[in-house]
């Protein structure tokens, strides 16, 4: 089963075997791709490639390593990496639906999403604080170029 990232998209997680594990409004399920692969045929469905929605977000942000992506423009559709888009260990997690998040400890933060579902990401809460930062900063640049049409 191929997975294309949309609205009801919470998270995407790494699962063992090459994997995912895609967390959606009321459902959980398996996808025979890692994250990356449906990031990648995430982009080339809503007509580009991953790496030119990177290089973008580079070029809109001023910043190099772990972008947010605009994986479709018309909704300013918007997941962030948790680690190195490339690591084993990468989550991608939509902006638009994170509602708040909580540090656990030092190595694990709780996301809660706008329908009250929660992960625990094995990142620093001041980790997730940038990436959500930077990919709201990423919404807000698009939002106001679009204003400016």
């Amino acid at each position: 089963m191929e997975y294309e990232i949309n609205k009801g998209t919470l998270a995407i997680m790494p699962n063992e075997m090459d994997n995912s594990l895609v967390y959606e409004d009321e459902d959980r399920f398996l996808v025979n791709q890692t994250p990356f692969q449906i990031m990648e045929e995430s982009c080339k469905y809503f007509g580009s490639t991953y790496e030119g929605r990177k290089d973008s977000a580079k070029a809109i942000l001023g910043a190099e390593y772990k972008v947010p992506v605009i994986v479709e423009d018309t909704d300013n559709l918007i997941v962030f990496p948790t680690t190195s888009p490339r690591s084993e260990d990468c989550i991608w997690i939509s902006l638009k639906r994170v509602k708040s998040f909580e540090k656990l400890d030092s190595i694990n933060t709780k996301v809660i999403f706008d329908n009250n579902r929660e992960i625990i990401v094995p990142v620093s809460y001041r980790t997730l604080e940038n990436q959500i930062s930077r990919a709201s900063r990423l919404d807000f640049m698009m939002r106001k170029r679009k204003s400016n049409l």
